[in-house]
């Protein structure tokens, strides 16, 4: 997968500016003197912060990952890694949803997270069924018209 990949490149680039970069800039701002008033080192220590506690989330994320079960993702219901062909029946109009992870989200070239409102809806559904979202933009009613799994993209 794509974003294991995606995950551990943060990761590295992260690391490496925690390890490398981060106590380069400590030091020379020590240098200048008086920590109490000295922006630079202010800065680079909330830095991080914000680095490490990002490194923990990713990790944890990255391990998160590693343990879904491809098996259990359904053959003939929508799931992590479906594509799902959808009639908007008050608008009349055809839409498709990739149903991916939070991190590959991106909601303008299709990419719903399979926590967003219309991924949740979507979740367990085959090709027939009508689903009801609440969205931003007001209430969709969907009917699934056609649905390619994960496991069909990959045969």
């Amino acid at each position: 997968m794509d974003i294991k990949r995606k995950l551990q490149d943060e990761i590295t680039a992260l690391e490496y500016e925690l390890r490398n970069e981060l106590p380069k800039e400590i030091l020379k701002a020590r240098a200048h003197g008086d920590l109490s008033e000295n922006a630079e080192f202010h800065a680079a220590k909330e830095r991080q912060g914000l680095v490490n506690a990002r490194l923990n989330q990713l990790k944890q994320r990255l391990a998160e990952m590693s343990m879904i079960d491809f098996s259990k993702i359904p053959h003939d219901r929508a799931g992590l890694g479906s594509t799902v062909m959808v009639l908007d029946t008050k608008r009349e109009a055809e839409f498709t949803y990739f149903l991916v992870t939070t991190e590959e989200a991106d909601a303008a070239n299709g990419k719903v997270s399979t926590t967003s409102p219309i991924g949740r809806a979507l979740l367990g559904k085959k090709v027939g069924d009508e689903v009801r979202v609440q969205s931003p933009g007001g209430v969709k009613d969907l009917e699934i018209l056609k649905l390619t799994t994960i496991h069909d993209a990959v045969e």
